[in-house]
């Protein structure tokens, strides 16, 4: 775990002043432990508190109060708590796998969004029967309810007790002689942490060891793998329960076996990273492109530009120097340099294509948008199914604004993202992100920037969240997470403002005033890559796509060989309007039941099933998928009405394929 350096910190005779949520204070003697703070407000609270929030930051009952500031007791209702909890968990499994494992070597064990990991350095790598010992160990140190002890102490001191452990030494070298060093002690295990933990091991009862997995020391390819224990824990059992049906619902419904049972996409070790789809994914991808194209006819120029640009366009766009690791470079063979390299993103070739021409005022907004194929140097090992690829396509747009047109634009686009997810049934919380550490451009700049982009998201009177930090390089940006239909956030559209690139291009247009001036650039894209949305929403769905989207929307099922013309009929009619149907042309030597199983594998929305009595009555039996054996009759001419309304509409089905279509076909 990481320390911290101490901020002014206060002298054994100095007194701090804490801020309590009703607003009263409380001055306590500096160093005071956190326990005695809250046993002076109430015992009561102090028998249930976990941890406490003091300025913003996490810390539990053994640590000591250093600084002024507000103050607030955390409990186990309280979000914060359950990362406390987590941390506490990985603590308790270190100290399971040291039993058992004595030989064991212990890298970092922090908490995570959904549970904990702890890295260990061992000869041979976990088995599945090695997480099961674990955690039934992890049970007898828990039922042991052994406090969480903590010890500050000098680097020296630190030396010397992690002298047995090559890791942890190396951790101790980082220290500056100013950082605050502690270490926590749980029963008979000891290790460097900065905290916080819950009060004691008896509060870590609801967990689950989940998987293990291979990773390099501190993240370095080039240093020695580890293996890392994956875990949950939660405060209640019910919850435990909850987020593990949601991890097994996400196993089923993981895009990379679904991909392939549906027939969509393949990789091959040949193009690692890059998709090869299928006819049916082609459908599929093709057809996502054409809703967004049509959604986007009427106020966006979709343009193209070319795939390869030398250095210099890097170099002015601030990438060659900041990014130019992710790329793909390309060797010049006169120079014998890597001078040029396929482009990672679009903006550059945007910013040429506006300088190409003149512009005026009268002109702006002008909204460039490109589905470019983009190609990033992702490292094999964070390769990831569709979700995490070297090639794939964006819905890029750039917007060439005047700056009093921000706030317009800003609502024009949110309003354009969210239509675009609720289409699929998604919806989106909004995170203001600021300036990053690592950026380009002065302050005054950034300044202006952030205080625009604000002021027009808080005009539009939506919710959001601030993610301090968390900014593009050249500006600041809202971005738009999705909860897909098992309740995972996905981090997908962004609005991003742009000062810095007109500044660098030297960008312009013609004002009301006969004069030059600086566009501002909004950059937009909404599914983020063509891939990535598409492996959520195979797993959105759960491979049941909505009509409208599905690689085929009807297979023709004929019942004997007798009624092949009819059904060979029923899918020209369908095919004619329009719709993706499809007939096997082994249909006379196949037994129907076996082109139901196929129709019902690949998801099919609906079977037209053609037997001799639909034959003689020009009528066509429609089976829904997910409805079992119920079907129901209809005319020729109003079944493919129905159907093709029902495209049109772009009508959702139950995400998951469990529920009626929201047309039911009666």
């Amino acid at each position: 775990m990481t320390h911290s350096k101490l901020q002014n910190p206060q002298s054994a005779s100095s007194q701090v002043t804490l801020t309590l949520p009703d607003g009263s204070h409380r001055t306590v003697a500096a160093g005071t432990p956190v326990a005695e703070v809250v046993r002076g407000i109430s015992e009561g609270l102090l028998r249930r508190a976990l941890a406490v929030e003091l300025d913003g930051e996490l810390l539990d009952l053994v640590t000591p109060v250093r600084n002024s500031g507000p103050f607030r007791i955390l409990f186990a209702r309280d979000a914060q708590s359950l990362g406390v909890l987590r941390h506490s968990a990985a603590h308790v499994l270190a100290t399971a796998v040291r039993r058992l494992r004595p030989e064991a070597k212990i890298g970092f064990g922090p908490a995570i969004d959904d549970g904990f990991y702890y890295d260990f350095e061992v000869d041979e790598p976990f088995t599945p029967a090695d997480l099961e010992a674990f955690e039934e160990e992890m049970k007898r140190v828990a039922a042991e309810a052994s406090p969480f002890e903590r010890e500050e102490i000098d680097l020296d001191e630190a030396r010397v007790r992690m002298a047995d452990d090559p890791l942890k030494m190396e951790r101790v070298a980082d220290f500056d002689e100013d950082e605050v060093i502690s270490t926590y002690t749980n029963g008979d295990f000891v290790d460097l942490c900065r905290g916080p933990h819950v009060p004691d091991t008896s509060h870590i009862r609801h967990f689950r060891l989940l998987s293990t997995a291979g990773a390099y020391w501190r993240g370095d390819s080039d240093r020695q793998m580890l293996q890392r224990i994956y875990g949950t824990a939660f405060f209640k059992a019910k919850d435990l329960k909850s987020h593990l049906h949601r991890l097994a619902e996400a196993k089923r419904r993981d895009h990379r076996l679904l991909g392939r049972r549906l027939d969509l996409f393949r990789f091959h070790p040949s193009a690692p990273g890059a998709a090869f789809w299928t006819p049916r994914g082609t459908v599929l991808y093709n057809e996502l492109l054409a809703f967004e194209r049509a959604l986007q006819k009427d106020d966006f120029l979709e343009v193209m530009t070319p795939l390869m640009y030398n250095k210099s366009l890097w170099e002015t766009s601030g990438h060659w120097g900041k990014y130019r690791d992710d790329m793909f470079l390309i060797l010049n063979n006169e120079s014998g340099t890597h001078d040029a390299s396929l482009k990672p993103m679009n903006c550059p070739s945007h910013y040429l294509l506006y300088q190409a021409t003149r512009h005026s005022y009268r002109e702006l907004p002008i909204r460039y948008v490109t589905f470019d194929v983009l190609h990033r140097n992702e490292v094999t090992g964070a390769l990831s199914g569709l979700t995490r690829v070297r090639q794939f396509q964006q819905d890029d747009c750039h917007c060439f604004i005047a700056e009093d047109q921000i706030a317009s634009e800003v609502a024009f686009l949110m309003r354009y993202i969210l239509d675009f997810y609720a289409a699929f049934g998604l919806e989106a919380t909004i995170n203001f992100a600021t300036r990053p550490e690592v950026r380009i451009g002065d302050d005054a700049l950034w300044d202006r920037a952030e205080g625009g982009l604000l002021a027009a998201l808080e005009e539009t009177g939506r919710p959001y969240q601030l993610k301090e930090g968390d900014g593009a390089f050249y500006g600041p940006k809202i971005d738009f997470d999705i909860t897909d239909s098992i309740g995972r956030a996905w981090q997908c559209g962004t609005i991003q403002l742009d000062y810095n690139a007109p500044e660098r291009f030297g960008l312009e247009y013609v004002g009301r005033d006969n004069r030059k001036h600086r566009p501002v650039v909004i950059h937009r894209a909404v599914s983020g890559s063509l891939e990535r949305f598409i492996a959520i929403l195979i797993e959105h769905f759960a491979g049941d796509f909505p009509l409208w989207l599905a690689p085929e929307q009807v297979r023709v099922i004929a019942i004997g060989a007798h009624a092949i013309d009819a059904a060979s009929a029923v899918r020209d009619r369908m095919a004619e309007a329009g719709l993706r149907v499809h007939l096997s042309p082994r249909a006379a030597e196949t037994d129907f039941r076996e082109e139901i199983k196929d129709a019902s594998n690949l998801k099919v929305p609906y079977m037209a099933i053609i037997g001799s009595r639909e034959a003689e009555a020009g009528t066509v039996s429609l089976r829904a998928r997910g409805t079992k054996k119920k079907q129901v009759t209809l005319p020729l001419d109003e079944a493919v009405g129905r159907l093709r309304r029902e495209s049109a509409r772009r009508e959702l089905w139950g995400a998951g394929g469990t529920m009626e279509p929201v047309t039911e076909v009666t």
